[in-house]
């Protein structure tokens, strides 16, 4: 068997991350990252280390307990994947103070993957966060 190529393995890791991610196994998910850090540039929040990206999988999913990822495109960079996806969840729980509207949201979002060697080292997120206001009902 042949090794995979850098690129290959970054691409597996990455689809891990999204995959673990949609099925809620975070522990899988943390294990993706060389150092855990989101960035979501929307809000201005940043998740820095194990502890605080924990706390972030379980805050999202407390609020959008079916948060998923959906059709998925990759593309390569030369220090990291470019992910296009749709964000897709149902307002069940509290959200940033608003007590939950039962609405669903679907928000296409591109994150930056960025790497040092095969493990991720940040996750950058760009969203509107007004789309997903909107359709939850939340704007105004």
């Amino acid at each position: 068997m042949t090794d995979l190529s850098l690129r290959d393995r970054r691409e597996a890791v990455v689809r891990e991350h999204m995959d673990s991610e949609n099925t809620l196994d975070f522990d899988r998910t943390l294990e993706t990252f060389a150092h855990p850090r989101y960035e979501l540039v929307a809000t201005g929040q940043v998740f820095d280390g194990a502890e605080e990206v924990m706390g972030y999988y379980r805050g999202s999913r407390r609020s959008f307990p079916d948060q998923r990822n959906d059709n998925v495109v990759l593309r390569h960079t030369d220090d990291g994947v470019i992910v296009e996806f749709d964000l897709k969840g149902t307002h069940l729980g509290r959200f940033r103070g608003h007590e939950p509207t039962g609405r669903a949201f679907t928000c296409p979002m591109i994150a930056l993957f960025l790497f040092e060697g095969d493990r991720i080292v940040c996750e950058r997120v760009y969203f509107d966060a007004a789309t997903i206001a909107r359709q939850l009902g939340l704007e105004g």
